[in-house]
């Protein structure tokens, strides 16, 4: 039986919200040359699909966090999913703002969040965990206890990692960069010298560059 992650995997790679080109690399906001990229969007077109993620999300979340709360979204990539999840626990959802809203209240966390509530954040991608975990010390900043975090794809950057563990986070994902490069290759969506290029992207993506022979 395959597990979770490679079906996610397959699925991902199927309609594109996973794009592999190391011989034509994206380029990110950062200024990063990637190989990858990743729209985890695309998934709310596919109803079966989201489904599957859906029960999935909740899934993790009951085996590894069961004293959850409450759910709180990452604005803007987690926001619907974070509510179809919350939807189907049955427990209070909130999303937090990357940046305070530039009128009204200039709430950082919308949706109503009681201090000492036990939350888990949900995530649709990691990268090198910034972002994630500016949402972590907001929700802390409410006076709540952050359990756990989960989010649809991890990129396992060793950064990421490092920072996680130092702000005492632990991080579930449903799928990540290793399965997903290991299922690419098995169903010949690469070749193994673009697989070989995706995992040395990985461990130093500032510095990569594509190379002639991939």
């Amino acid at each position: 039986m395959k597990k979770p992650e490679r079906i996610l995997a397959e699925k991902l790679l199927q309609i594109s919200a996973i794009k592999l080109q190391p011989q034509n690399p994206f380029v990110w906001g950062s200024g990063w040359n990637s190989p990858i990229y990743n729209d985890n969007r695309r998934i709310l077109s596919y109803p079966d699909i989201r489904n599957y993620v859906k029960v999935e999300f909740a899934r993790v979340i009951l085996e590894n966090f069961p004293e959850i709360e409450a759910l709180a979204g990452v604005a803007t990539g987690a926001i619907a999913f974070g509510a179809i999840v919350a939807d189907i626990l049955g427990i209070p959802y909130v999303y937090v703002r990357s940046t305070p809203k530039d009128h009204g209240l200039e709430n950082l966390i919308e949706g109503n969040l009681k201090p000492g509530t036990k939350v888990v954040v949900l995530e649709d991608l990691v990268s090198t965990g910034g972002n994630s975990l500016k949402a972590v010390e907001v929700i802390r900043t409410y006076g709540c206890e952050v359990i756990g975090m989960t989010c649809l794809f991890n990129y396992q950057f060793p950064m990421a990692v490092k920072r996680f563990r130092e702000a005492d986070v632990t991080l579930v994902p449903l799928c990540n960069y290793s399965t997903m490069i290991e299922v690419a290759e098995e169903t010949n969506y690469i070749s193994q010298s673009e697989a070989d290029a995706l995992r040395e992207w990985r461990e130093d993506p500032a510095d990569w560059t594509p190379h002639n022979n991939i």
